[in-house]
């Protein structure tokens, strides 16, 4: 087991070193949509990358029917094994709308030895997430 403050160090040297290892910048906040969100998540247990829709209902309920309608277009030419989920409890049981890939093998920010893998899959799965989101804008926002 690691102390706190081991995780926590642990957890700052991942996301440095993913930092320097894949060097740019990430729409994840900057989305100009309220409550629409990109997310890495990395943890003892998952990883996983995520189109977050939070805060205002409304808002949620919006941008969930486009991403509804763009689904198709979202499986079939970026990411087929992407999960919509219009109802998803965090962990502080917050409840959100998400769409998410996982990482099917298992991993942990503790290990150091399945830091590469979990890298290349955010750097991969990302992109496609961003070029997707960026191709269909317009349409979200409409």
């Amino acid at each position: 087991m690691f102390s706190k403050e081991e995780s926590r160090l642990l957890r700052q040297e991942f996301w440095t070193s993913f930092g320097k290892s894949f060097p740019r910048k990430w729409i994840l906040y900057d989305t100009k949509l309220k409550g629409f969100s990109f997310k890495f998540h990395f943890d003892t247990k998952t990883a996983l990358v995520a189109i977050d829709l939070e805060d205002d209902l409304e808002f949620r309920i919006k941008y969930w029917e486009k991403l509804l309608a763009l689904k198709s277009i979202l499986l079939d030419d970026f990411l087929p094994e992407a999960i919509f989920e219009e109802a998803y409890f965090l962990e502080n049981e917050k409840e959100i709308s998400r769409i998410y890939i996982p990482l099917e093998q298992k991993v942990s920010i503790h290990n150091k030895n399945t830091w590469r893998d979990v890298m290349e899959f955010f750097n991969e799965k990302m992109n496609l997430f961003e070029a997707f989101f960026e191709e269909y804008k317009d349409v979200i926002e409409g």
